[in-house]
């Protein structure tokens, strides 16, 4: 006697193979679609979050004043509290922050001592130009050393107009930055064009020797998204724009880039997008005092 299915035990196997078909089919498609989502949200809050991190770091250590607002690949600039909306690139004087630190101590104190004259040279106790060239010329991967920095006296009045942002080399000491180079003694700085016999030194400074810039370049009307770019080792007190230095991608797919200045303090905001999921975006905002 053969055994075997009946109708009603076969219409009931092809039901629950196509209910297991439909709903299974669904579940697996709901699963893939949140793995591809949870892996593009991950990345886009990684790379947000690094970028935005990246900013803050740099433009903690700025020359406060000196912050403009432009257009990428234009010359006109204006200081940051007056900047455009349409406004895609920052720059700044950076300080030089990995000399101050030294190893042990300062490369480069910070005072000038008044009692010992300002005209013709600044003496700067504890301060070690020899160890501050080293540094200059490892950073820059040989490019610049300290005969190209300036010092900027904290408290004395700022100009946006004469940081060299304009591409006019600095050729007096009658502005807001110095050019120095260093002397036989570790521990002075001479000017580098002109003196100081018609201007004020103050005891305290600032040295750089190094401008940044980050923009959003390559922005596409379409996706609306561009690559967000970061510039150094140029001088613009030696008539040098943002073009003459480095520059490295930050990273792709940027939807937005703004700084905005409240006084002194800046508002920093990054957003990113995914090729993928174009509509959604991932926005880091970052304060700076």
């Amino acid at each position: 006697m053969k055994k075997g299915f009946t109708l009603i035990e076969l219409v009931f196997v092809i039901v629950v193979m196509g209910i297991l078909a439909k709903f299974g089919t669904e579940f697996l498609a709901n699963s893939y679609q949140n793995y591809i989502f949870s892996s593009i949200n991950n990345k886009l809050q990684n790379q947000s979050a690094y970028a935005a991190e990246f900013i803050t770091a740099r433009l903690q250590y700025r020359i406060k004043d000196s912050v403009i607002s432009r257009k990428y690949d234009e010359d006109d600039f204006r200081s940051i509290e007056e900047a455009d909306e349409d406004d895609n690139m920052i720059e700044w004087t950076q300080i030089a922050i990995d000399s101050f630190r030294g190893v042990s101590k300062p490369f480069w104190s910070g005072i000038i001592d008044l009692d010992e004259g300002n005209k013709s040279a600044l003496y700067s106790p504890e301060t070690n130009t020899s160890a501050i060239n080293e540094m200059i010329q490892g950073l820059s991967n040989g490019n610049c050393d300290v005969n190209d920095s300036v010092l900027y006296f904290v408290g004395a009045s700022s100009d946006i107009n004469e940081y060299g942002w304009n591409g006019d080399e600095l050729t007096d000491q009658n502005k807001t930055l110095h050019r120095v180079v260093a002397d036989e003694n570790i521990s002075i700085f001479k000017p580098k064009v002109g003196d100081f016999s018609q201007r004020d030194v103050f005891e305290y400074y600032q040295l750089s020797w190094s401008a940044n810039g980050i923009a959003l370049v390559d922005y596409n009307d379409t996706t609306k998204m561009g690559t967000l770019k970061f510039f150094y080792n140029y001088q613009p007190w030696e008539g040098e724009s943002y073009k003459d230095g480095n520059s490295t991608i930050l990273m792709e797919n940027v939807s937005t880039f703004s700084v905005v200045a409240i006084g002194k303090t800046l508002k920093v905001q990054v957003c990113v997008k995914s090729n993928l999921v174009q509509e959604y975006a991932i926005c880091k905002e970052k304060t700076i005092y």
